[in-house]
């Protein structure tokens, strides 16, 4: 006999259909899997065949031939065990194969039957379209987050047999309610002194515009990038859809509720490799660093300490919000709509200032060369930071509390929503005049930077849609003032080695 089960696999963050035929006849005993998996799939053969005897269903000696279709894409995973027994119960006769309509499969399983949530399961309920997916409990808010209450849950196979078979009814999922189970982001009160860089962050997760942080050790780098994520509005729903299958796909722990509601804060350490920040690899293209953060934050601390080739390798998905993946075999495109943050030292002594830095000319040329200028023309902000005084570090109480700032990034990004539908760090240079209007005292202060080599076109650029971010956090208006521009300039600092620098 033949049946064909419905379930799917994940390539990159996509989810694949695939139809699992399976075909039972007479002659020498044998379990062959086709259609191109990968060894986690032919494994399955002997965990598909433990699992049914251990739930004490029959297993005649009999010719088992597994298609997964279609044959031409190779599918990957071990989610594909349950609908494999599934279609050699129906073909076998022990679950009516007209059950099987309308649902689809999938999970792992274990040698005593038992079915174990994996990896990816949002994007492959996607990908099974109109059908009423049947998931490990352990999988069921994720994949609710995606089907709504039409999903099926189960402990065991011996479950999804009896209910198949009308013996006794699906099991009831969960029914406790929703716990926000992630911990509060850091408060931005606990920062003291650093009103520069304080306002650097506010502008930052206002207009959505990309930050280095410089300064020597122990100046608070880190801790101040730890609170931008605080400082976001929650995921839109398509970008929150969107940040879980990424996240499922790469077997990252979800949120109790099933969905990434909060802006993700990723921090990989300076000796990642490329295909861990970018992702890929030789037989599954898993996305990396780079689309994990997609709608929140990407924080790179010591950014010298990087291979400057796997820095490099930022800068299209910091343009485009894409990661296009090529392989001989196959591509993906992977989301990568993220802000970056990064923290990096003057120098490799870290003093940097005259005097205190131990580092000679060669140490510093050699540093500040692992960051391209391409890469550091992307970033808007380049706030300077310095260690806070001993006054600031003494003082009882801290600025002010994250929840008040969050209020004026979130009324900002309202601001800039309503006039163009994007946010700031977006506007098209052709819509700068008409979006991000000059006063004349702020053009001539930027014509003066200009005419002394101390912008690019492109460093001009982000000056005006920094300062209008500026503008919309203080009310809005019509202008950019002069104000805003003096302020935005003094976030651009300039990374200098000896008697060179690097301007903006």
């Amino acid at each position: 006999m033949l049946a064909a089960v419905r379930s799917a696999t994940v390539f990159g963050v996509e989810g694949r259909p695939v139809t699992v035929e399976v075909h039972v006849s007479t002659g020498l005993p044998a379990f062959q899997i086709v259609g191109l998996p990968d060894e986690a799939c032919r494994e399955s053969r002997d965990r598909v065949r433990a699992a049914v005897l251990s739930s004490e269903l029959q297993w005649p000696s009999c010719r088992v031939t597994v298609n997964l279709a279609p044959s031409s894409q190779r599918k990957g995973g071990s989610g594909l065990d349950l609908a494999i027994a599934v279609g050699f119960l129906a073909a076998n006769g022990q679950v009516p194969v007209g059950q099987l309509e309308g649902l689809g499969f999938v999970g792992e399983l274990g040698l005593d039957g038992s079915m174990r949530q994996v990896s990816g399961v949002a994007p492959m309920v996607a990908a099974m379209g109109e059908v009423r997916p049947v998931v490990p409990l352990g999988n069921f808010r994720e994949a609710q987050g995606v089907a709504g209450d039409g999903v099926r849950v189960a402990r065991t196979l011996r479950e999804v047999v009896d209910a198949l078979n009308a013996e006794a009814p699906w099991p009831q999922p969960p029914d406790e309610e929703y716990v926000d189970d992630e911990p509060p982001p850091p408060d931005l009160a606990d920062v003291r002194g650093q009103a520069l860089a304080r306002l650097g962050l506010e502008v930052a997760a206002a207009g959505c515009h990309h930050m280095l942080l410089v300064g020597p050790p122990g100046s608070g780098k880190t801790m101040l990038a730890q609170r931008i994520p605080g400082l976001l509005p929650a995921l839109e729903p398509d970008v929150s859809l969107q940040a879980t299958m990424v996240h499922s796909a790469a077997g990252v722990r979800l949120p109790a509720g099933g969905l990434v509601r909060r802006a993700p804060f990723r921090a990989p350490h300076h000796s990642s490799s490329m295909v861990s920040l970018v992702g890929g690899g030789s037989t599954s293209l898993r996305p990396g660093e780079i689309s994990l953060s997609h709608g929140g934050v990407l924080f790179l601390d010591e950014l010298g300490e990087f291979a400057p080739t796997v820095l490099d390798g930022l800068r299209q998905p910091l343009e485009e919000g894409v990661i296009r993946l090529a392989r001989a075999r196959a591509s993906a495109s992977l989301p990568a709509k993220f802000l970056l943050v990064a923290a990096t030292n003057p120098c490799p002594c870290g003093g940097g200032a005259p005097g205190v830095c131990e580092c000679d000319e060669a140490a510093r040329l050699r540093y500040v060369r692992r960051l391209s200028g391409p890469l550091l023309d992307r970033f808007d902000l380049r706030v300077g930071v310095t260690r806070p005084d001993v006054d600031d570090l003494l003082a009882s109480g801290g600025g002010e509390p994250t929840v008040v700032v969050a209020a004026r990034v979130a009324a900002a990004r309202r601001l800039a929503l309503d006039r163009i539908g994007m946010v700031n760090a977006n506007i098209p240079p052709a819509h700068l005049d008409s979006l991000a209007a000059l006063h004349p005292e702020a053009r001539l202060r930027l014509r003066d930077q200009l005419e002394r080599d101390q912008l690019t076109g492109r460093g001009y650029h982000r000056i005006r849609r920094v300062a209008r971010t500026i503008a919309d956090l203080r009310g809005g208006g019509d202008l950019v003032l002069d104000e805003h521009v003096l302020l935005a300039l003094s976030m651009r600092v300039r990374l200098s080695v000896s008697s060179r620098e690097r301007a903006a």
